[in-house]
């Protein structure tokens, strides 16, 4: 077996290993470096064919074990794909974490009042990551894994990324004098929340958030799957341009 670490990229190498240096058995040791090993070799496969063509015989092979000896340590291609999928959230939680810990969301406009840095902060958090691992950003926020069907605790790591977004969008000034749910989707999003899961949002803030993160995600991409190559203008100069318009009041 070849050593750990193989050639993922500075991004993915570590993620979601929280067992510190010496712990455990030395049995419990090799176990986990085995299975950051499987792990770094499905990125490679993810990379050069994309997640639905993940093979656990191919990574055997890969890594000199019997395709038996490897399903020892992930049952199967889709335990596999949440390992991965776990991984790539918790970073990304982690990205946001660190973000705020670093002061960058904390500027205010004299009121007390954020007034939009929290959430640009958060954006730009948000590109970084992308852009230090598209393959990463795609498995979790792409096309979905054919046949994959994700286990609920998976939706509930992805929820503490909402609740960051929720959080930032309800520090932002009104967008009217006075905020009323007054728009047809604010009074649909009422009764049709639960995504937002116990984030006392209102619907009105819910909205924003929505807008903000789909069309955060529409630029991004566009951007690594290499959509705006060719035609002539700078992708991080579009990106703050949508930033600023979803962060300007109506």
């Amino acid at each position: 077996m070849s050593e750990t670490g193989g050639t993922g990229t500075a991004g993915r190498k570590g993620a979601g290993t929280r067992t510190a240096p010496g712990a455990g058995s030395p049995r419990e040791r090799y176990r986990t470096q085995v299975r950051a090993e499987i792990k770094e070799r499905a990125w490679e496969q993810i990379a050069d064919a994309g997640a639905s063509a993940l093979s656990l015989n191919a990574i055997a092979k890969r890594m000199g074990m019997s395709g038996p000896a490897l399903y020892r340590y992930f049952g199967s291609r889709d335990e596999l794909i949440t390992e991965l999928i776990r991984d790539a959230y918790r970073d990304l939680a982690d990205t946001f974490r660190a973000d705020a810990d670093n002061g960058r969301g904390d500027a205010e406009d004299g009121t007390g009042t954020a007034s939009g840095a929290d959430l640009a902060s958060l954006a730009h958090a948000m590109r970084r990551w992308a852009r230090a691992d598209p393959h990463r950003y795609f498995l979790v926020f792409g096309t979905p894994v054919p046949g994959y069907h994700a286990p609920d605790d998976v939706t509930g790591i992805a929820s503490e990324i909402m609740a960051a977004l929720l959080d930032a969008c309800a520090k932002l000034p009104a967008r009217t004098s006075a905020e009323v749910d007054d728009q047809p989707f604010d009074r649909h999003i009422k009764a049709h929340g639960q995504w937002a899961g116990e984030h006392p949002a209102t619907p009105a803030q819910l909205h924003r958030a929505l807008s903000f993160w789909t069309r955060l995600h529409g630029v991004l991409s566009l951007e690594l799957a290499g959509h705006f190559t060719g035609m002539g203008f700078d992708a991080e100069a579009f990106f703050e341009a949508e930033l600023e318009g979803l962060l300007a009041p109506a």
